[in-house]
């Protein structure tokens, strides 16, 4: 029933609940116990049947219990017999595994045993010459660094010599490279950077390996970019003397144990680091310290200290030889080379480079790998214990080694077959790199002729990564090769000659030429040293003699040393044969273009070239002109104008533009005005004391706003070049319109790095008197032209430029032009200007100007207040006479032919009129002789050539193949056997008595005597010594080593020029002295002589020049204070003849109408002097007066001079005519020291024209 349950049971009443509850569970009882009664039944009747099982199963297990045991019994049996023979088993293949082992290990080590067995060998030879190979590489190690290659074989044959002497055994085939470092770290340098020549792998070696910390003297940075290299793992801390934080990271590096470079030192350095460079260390418990200054710091493991230098030749103190290695670190010919042919590779087969690179670290890695696995080897095999097959780990070791060995071994095999092929497709390229190679080195030996030459390795390697990209391709490999030959060369000329002074572009360019040419064998080194020494280093007197008179000495030994070339060997007798056709060629206008007598017209343009710098040196560069255009190009010999325009492209905000200052020069308008056209701004800055603040300021602001900056006059600011390059070049978020513009004049002291970071250009002024007059009259304004309504305004204004122009051109002409190159600038012009418009201002209309006052103000105070030589005064105060005078104003007044004053209102018809005037003026506009462009022809080539010989490399040979000591022995052996012998002073004393000692000529011979013995005796004890120091038997000294490069380069020694005289050569110079002493020799054994060679004197000067009021600054200091004139000894034997008062007697002269041959005897009184040369005019014998010269003809023998002297109380002879007090100097150099008295010369014209031509006596013209 639905309603039947407990909710409805307890809602109706309790106990009705119980009952339901009841009901519930016995009708539940009784279903269970329907279904558990017949269960029961079932368990019983089971029970029983389990009990008669388990009665069976106890029978079964008793069986089964006895089994067992029968089992058990059987099984330890065969478990007995089983173990015996898996002990049998394990000795049989113990024993196999030994065999193995011992076959593993016999034919692991079979492939070193000859090798081992051999070393074993040599092992007892080693430790017996070990002692002399650790001497010789210590002295490596201690003192070649700072030689070159050459130097330090020299050394090191020198102390195998030593070796030898002393009987201490040594290897005869030592190498220190392979002595001190394996050929794995030799790898891994090539791959850091280090250039794989002998001298830059030994360099190294002494950086590593030496005691002292290293010095690099590394102009192009490559020894520190492998330093960098080297230990960027290492955190290697960078930083400079003149660092802010210098002193930090000192310390720092040696408390935290990290290597410090110290970059671009000067030539001093920092007292902070004495301690540290001399190790002057104290322990500390288990640490060391140092102290830096007054701290103390702790130095941990780790601490390397590199120092560097950019300087290519710095004077050291000993002290820093003695604190640190110094080692010579400039980058090799054989380096760079090899360097530049990787990046053409790099370039033009890129995938060859990446191989031979991988194939470097390769084989790097493997010569490791191997060595690693041998020391591990080696290491096991002495360190095992018991027997060695039973190591198993040391066979399985053996069994990797032999199979990584094996490995290594093929790679490294078909490395080098790799490297064969790789190395034989990049040598096609090779040309490429010579070229760039012998370019950059050129470069080099052009920062000796400056020092602001100075061009960076980086700028000269982005200039070849620049002609790779731009040169002209190609799919013709030796097409392409030209190509970027071509481009580079020219690149680089063009870079470079931009930056040099306009007087060495020629120069840059000549010797250019000359190296390529050398470098391809076109040009033998035989035919160079000719082309810049001719006949420089011969013996006038022991040569052929001349065979006219017309050929000049120094042309006879020009051809005499041309005539050693195989072309050349019949020249001297052809020119004896035919010296009228030599005669006529040598005379013609341009003889490089005239046909050549003798058939040498067929000759090539060098050997051409040649022959001319023989015959005409003032007709040299014409030709070296067409040379140059033959052989590299009309580009080449146009030569290279700056463009602004094209720096500006190249520039950027961190590379500074240096122009370099010369006489007249100033870019600031051009830099200005570039400016305004490309809309920029332009501060400018002219340096000096305090204005460092100023510039500052201006480049932070510039750097900012995208201005220019032009600092001027850098030199006079030097101590912010320093500052200036590290703003420049480190400062971050510059604007991209900026840069930085610098001028400056040439300064030793003007830093390197600023130099080698920047653009360098000069802005050389053009020459001539156009030129000059335009640059004169482009800084006027027409206000200026106007400020005066007086008609003589602007014909003076004209007058004072075209002086003005005229004072400064004629210092090209040296000597002749004036004695002493003065440098007249803008402020004389601008203050001779102002007081010529002050005079005219002030005027009396009716006096009309003062001449006398505007002369005197032109040639004493304006223009005269610069000059100090009296003689350059005269020349100055005549052109103010000739020209300034009330004839200027006349129509028909001409400075010279076709140089007349115009007559103009304005600026731009004055510029008109000047752009008219001839392009390239003739000497005589300036009152010199046409050939005086001859002089400054040949000065200009002798200066060229002499700069030449100046920036040869010293450890260069002669021609075929000598070395220099070989040929300077040579020559001092020929030099001792024509020597004179010495004077001996008993026998000099005793035919001085017999000559009457006490008279004053006889005094003078015997001060004379006595100064050519000590120069006779110089010479000996030179030549004797050099010879002993060539050989090895005395130490080459200083004086020594000057004396071998002079005299290999024919140039006087500089201990014989100081106590001796000058000379153009060593050849004239020795002439001279074998003329000297014949002169002293003959008059001391044999009398007087009728005339006097005044050349051969020491001292020919005259003491007091009373007669022509000479001031005593143009007497020679020495002979005023210790030597007796031989003039003034003539001057008191006169006085004394005639009983003169000393004081009253004056010189006087006359020239005679006959040469030195022709005289027969002395004169009466005075004496007789022969040897002087006129220079700028001619000698008329039959007139006895002074002329013209002949063209081309620059000096001419004068007739002998008979000089006496006269009693000024009694007075002379009155002497009719017009005469020209000449001056006459020792040597063509016309200084104060080379001056010696002057001589009146009969003229027809007035003196005037002959002080204009600059004519001068000279007692040696050579």
């Amino acid at each position: 029933m639905d309603d039947f349950n407990m909710e409805q049971a307890k809602r109706v009443c309790g106990d009705v609940a119980g009952l339901c509850s009841w009901t519930k569970a016995m009708a539940s009882f009784f279903t269970v116990n329907k279904e558990v009664l017949p269960l029961k039944s079932m368990l019983a009747l089971q029970e029983k049947r389990l009990e008669g099982a388990l009665a069976e199963l106890a029978v079964a297990q008793g069986q089964l219990d006895q089994k067992q045991r029968e089992l058990d019994l059987v099984q330890a049996e065969y478990d007995h017999a089983m173990a015996e023979k898996q002990r049998l088993l394990d000795e049989a293949e113990g024993c196999r595994r030994k065999m193995h082992n011992a076959t593993a290990l016999i034919e692991g080590l079979a492939g070193e045993r000859i090798r081992w067995t051999e070393a074993s060998q040599t092992f007892e030879e080693q430790i017996n010459r070990l002692v002399g190979d650790v001497l010789l590489a210590t002295g490596f190690l201690s003192y070649t660094g700072p030689f070159n290659q050459d130097f330090r074989n020299l050394l090191n044959q020198n102390w195998r010599r030593e070796l030898v002497q002393n009987k201490i055994p040594f290897s005869d085939d030592i190498n220190y490279i392979t002595m001190l470092v394996d050929n794995a770290t030799l790898s891994e340098w090539g791959v850091q950077g280090l250039p794989n020549d002998e001298l830059s792998v030994q360099n190294g070696l002494i950086v590593t390996r030496a005691k002292r910390y290293p010095l690099l003297i590394d102009p192009q940075g490559q020894g520190k970019v492998w330093l960098k290299r080297k230990e960027a793992e290492n955190e290697l801390q960078i930083t400079s003397l003149n660092h802010k934080y210098f002193r930090s990271h000192l310390e720092d590096a040696l408390s935290l144990g990290r290597p410090l470079l110290i970059e671009d030192v000067g030539e001093d350095l920092d007292p902070a680091l004495d301690n540290v460079l001399e190790k002057n260390f104290i322990k500390s418990g288990s640490t060391y310290k140092v102290k830096i200054g007054d701290k103390e710091c702790d130095i941990m493991n780790g601490f390397r200290l590199y120092i560097t230098t950019k300087l290519p030749n710095p004077s050291y103190t000993p002290e820093i030889y003695a604190k640190t290695s110094i080692i010579d670190f400039t980058v090799t010919l054989r380096g760079l080379e090899d360097q530049l042919l990787g990046l053409v590779i790099l370039t033009e087969k890129k995938e060859l480079e990446t191989e031979r690179t991988k194939l470097l670290e390769d084989v790097a890695t493997n010569r490791r790998k191997m060595k690693e696995l041998e020391d591990n080897l080696l290491y096991r095999l002495t360190t095992t214990e018991g027997s060695l097959v039973e190591d198993e780990s040391l066979i399985e070791m053996l069994n990797v080694t032999k199979m990584t060995s094996n490995e290594v071994r093929e790679k490294l095999n078909v490395s080098v077959d790799t490297e064969v092929k790789i190395n034989a497709a990049r040598e096609e390229y090779r040309p490429v790199a010579s070229r760039g190679s012998l370019l950059y080195f050129l470069i080099v030996e052009m920062s000796m002729v400056n020092v602001m030459y100075q061009t960076s390795l980086r700028q000269f390697l982005g200039l070849f990564d620049i002609s790779m990209t731009r040169s002209q391709k190609s799919p013709q490999m030796q097409k392409r090769i030209a190509n970027i030959i071509e481009y580079l060369t020219f690149e680089v000329y063009r870079y470079t000659a931009r930056g040099f002074y306009e007087v060495d572009k020629f120069t840059f360019t000549v010797l250019l030429t000359l190296k390529i040419a050398m470098h391809t064998k076109e040009v033998k080194p035989e035919e160079f040293q000719i082309f810049i020494k001719g006949g420089a280093a011969l013996d006038l007197n022991a040569v052929a003699p001349k065979p006219k008179k017309w050929i000049q000495d120094m042309t006879w030994l020009n051809l005499i040393e041309l005539s050693k070339l195989s072309q050349f060997n019949q020249l001297p007798d052809q020119i004896t044969s035919s010296d009228r056709a030599w005669k006529n060629w040598f005379d013609t206008e341009a003889p490089e273009d005239s046909v050549i007598p003798d058939g040498y017209d067929k000759l090539d343009t060098f050997h051409r070239l040649l022959l001319v710098r023989a015959w005409c040196p003032d007709r040299c560069i014409p030709m070296a002109k067409r040379y140059i255009a033959e052989r590299m190009g009309v580009a080449y010999a146009d030569g290279i104008i700056t463009n602004l325009e094209e720096m500006i492209e190249e520039s950027d905000t961190v590379t500074p533009m240096i122009c370099f200052l010369s006489m007249g020069s100033d870019p600031t308008d051009n830099i200005e005005r570039l400016a305004k056209k490309m809309n920029l701004k332009c501060g400018a800055i002219s340096m000096g004391q305090g204005q460092e603040v100023h510039a500052r300021r201006l480049l932070s602001v510039s750097m900012q706003e995208g201005r220019w900056v032009l600092l001027q006059n850098c030199h006079l600011g030097l101590t912010f070049m320093d500052e200036l390059t590290e703003i420049v070049t480190t400062s971050k978020g510059v604007h991209e319109s900026f840069r930085c513009w610098l001028t400056t004049e040439a300064h030793p002291q003007f830093p390197i790095n600023l130099l080698q970071s920047s653009i360098k250009f000069t802005y050389d002024p053009p020459m001539g008197i156009r030129a000059g007059l335009r640059r004169t009259y482009a800084l006027l304004t027409q206000d200026q032209l106007d400020i005066s309504n007086l008609p003589q305004w602007k014909p003076l204004l004209y007058g004072v430029a075209f002086l003005h122009t005229t004072v400064q051109e004629r210092r090209k002409f040296g000597p002749i032009g004036w004695n002493i190159p003065y440098e007249f600038n803008q402020s004389d012009f601008t203050s001779t200007v102002q007081f010529i418009q002050n005079h005219l201002d002030e005027i009396d209309p009716k006096k009309g100007i003062s001449w006398p006052t505007v002369r005197y103000m032109i040639g004493e105070v304006q223009y005269g207040g610069r000059v100090t030589d009296d003689y350059d005064k005269r020349l100055l105060n005549t052109y103010a006479r000739v020209w300034f005078s009330e004839n200027i104003f006349t129509d028909t007044f001409e400075f010279y032919r076709g140089y007349n004053i115009p007559k103009c209102r304005t600026l731009d018809e004055y510029q008109t009129n000047i752009d008219n005037l001839p392009l390239v003026d003739s000497p005589e506009c300036f009152g010199l002789h046409s050939n005086a462009d001859i002089t400054y022809s040949t000065n200009t080539v002798s200066s060229m050539l002499s700069t030449i010989v100046n920036i040869q490399p010293k450890d260069s040979g002669g021609g075929g193949g000598e070395t220099r000591e070989s040929v300077v022995y040579k020559m001092a052996d020929d030099i001792l056997q024509k020597l004179p012998p010495d004077y001996n002073p008993f026998e000099v004393k005793e035919r001085l008595i017999k000559m009457d000692h006490l008279k004053p000529l006889h005094i003078f011979l015997k001060q004379e005597v006595d100064r050519m013995q000590r120069v006779i005796s110089n010479v000996r004890t030179t030549l004797t010594d050099l010879k002993l120091a060539i050989d090895g038997t005395i130490i080459m000294s200083e004086n020594l080593r000057d004396a071998l490069d002079n005299i290999f380069d024919a140039r006087i020694p500089s201990t014989w020029r100081k106590m001796s005289w000058e000379s153009a050569t060593l050849g004239f110079w020795f002439t001279d002295l074998l003329d000297r002493n014949a002169q002293f020799s003959n008059w001391l054994f044999e009398g007087r002589p009728i005339c006097y060679w005044m050349t051969g004197f020491f001292n020919p000067q005259v003491l007091l020049h009373w007669q022509y009021s000479l001031p005593t600054s143009q007497i020679h200091a020495e002979s005023a204070l210790v030597y007796f004139g031989f003039l003034t000894a003539m001057r008191q034997e006169v006085a004394r003849a005639n009983k003169y008062a000393l004081d009253d007697v004056a010189l006087t002269n006359d020239v005679t109408k006959l040469m030195r041959e022709e005289l027969t005897k002395g004169p009466t009184e005075g004496v007789y002097i022969h040897g002087l040369s006129l220079d700028g005019a001619g000698w008329d014998r039959k007139q006895a007066r002074l002329m013209e010269p002949p063209p081309k003809l620059l000096y001419t023998p004068l007739p002998v001079v008979h000089v006496s002297a006269f009693s000024q109380t009694i007075g002379e002879k009155n002497k009719p005519g017009i005469f020209y007090s000449c001056p006459v100097y020792k040597k063509p150099k016309r200084t104060d020291l080379n001056y010696i008295f002057p001589l009146m010369l009969r003229s027809a014209v007035d003196a005037d024209h002959w002080i204009l031509r600059g004519v001068a006596l000279l007692c040696d013209v050579k």
